[in-house]
């Protein structure tokens, strides 16, 4: 077999090191790193990935996409694939910013402990990448979503996004700041703004009556769900099952390296939200 190359594509000006070395730890041989890519320029550098390689041999060869800015992210991940054509192509996963691995690593977690088919839940800082695709993950394994924003405008807007990417979910706006009550009742919550910024407090999760989990994404004080510590991986209290940002991101890091290594399996692979969500539902079952 050939060795292992992986094209790192980073919309940032320096290629993540994080990246990097999850890929390198995930058995990549040889790691070609560009910063600062602009979608103009995907084509020139997948060429040169997919034209030295045979199609028999192009399951050596990966993309991986990343840096902060997820909407760029998402920019490169349609002009590599619409470079591709014939066999000529190989396998791509997109996880700017995390957001990709990061959501599914929540909703794993959540998972554990909810019938997601009898689940309400709402999601807050939902109109960011993050947000959106944790709503996404929960829509599609059943449950029922309230997106939360500052602004009911984003959040419809958000919505309506969700909607067309996964047709019959069952995704409504929220308008939510902090102080403001919440009307409805919850089994699951899932904080996943900006950070350091407290979304909601211990005295608005004391009024849920069913509330069963609750997932803060925010590793940086003060906690997005007030009492919530980044460490908590499953700890319960008072029947209330708490993850944090750490506790949720062994569960990322698994399936991040997964799906590294799943790239190489065959060269007709897109690793979007949802294929990363359904391998690590699959690592969850083995």
């Amino acid at each position: 077999m050939k060795p292992k190359i992986l094209l790192q594509l980073d919309a940032d000006k320096h290629p993540s090191a994080f990246d990097a070395v999850v890929a390198i730890d995930a058995g990549v041989d040889h790691l070609l790193s560009h910063g600062a890519v602009e979608p103009e320029e995907v084509e020139s550098l997948v060429h040169g990935a997919i034209f030295t390689r045979g199609p028999s041999d192009l399951k050596s060869t990966a993309i991986f996409i990343g840096g902060h800015s997820v909407a760029r992210g998402e920019e490169l991940l349609a002009n590599v694939t619409k470079t591709f054509f014939g066999p000529m192509r190989t396998s791509v996963m997109l996880d700017s910013n995390g957001a990709n691995t990061t959501a599914a690593a929540a909703v794993i977690a959540a998972g554990r402990h909810l019938d997601f088919e009898h689940t309400r839940s709402l999601v807050l800082g939902g109109t960011g990448p993050v947000g959106q695709r944790v709503a996404l993950l929960l829509a599609r394994q059943g449950a029922k979503v309230e997106l939360a924003s500052r602004s009911v405008d984003r959040a419809a807007d958000a919505c309506a996004a969700l909607v067309a990417k996964q047709q019959g979910a069952a995704v409504e706006p929220l308008a939510f700041g902090p102080g403001a009550k919440l009307e409805a009742q919850y089994d699951l919550i899932v904080a996943a703004g900006a950070a350091g910024a407290q979304l909601i407090s211990k005295e608005q999760l004391g009024a849920q009556n069913y509330l069963h989990v609750v997932v803060d994404l925010n590793a940086v004080p003060p906690a997005g769900i007030e009492g919530i510590d980044p460490m908590d991986a499953g700890r319960e209290e008072s029947s209330l099952v708490h993850y944090g940002a750490i506790g949720v991101g062994g569960i990322k890091m698994k399936i991040h390296k997964a799906a590294i290594a799943r790239l190489f399996e065959s060269n007709d692979q897109v690793f979007d939200a949802a294929e990363i969500h359904d391998l690590g539902l699959r690592l969850e079952a083995e």
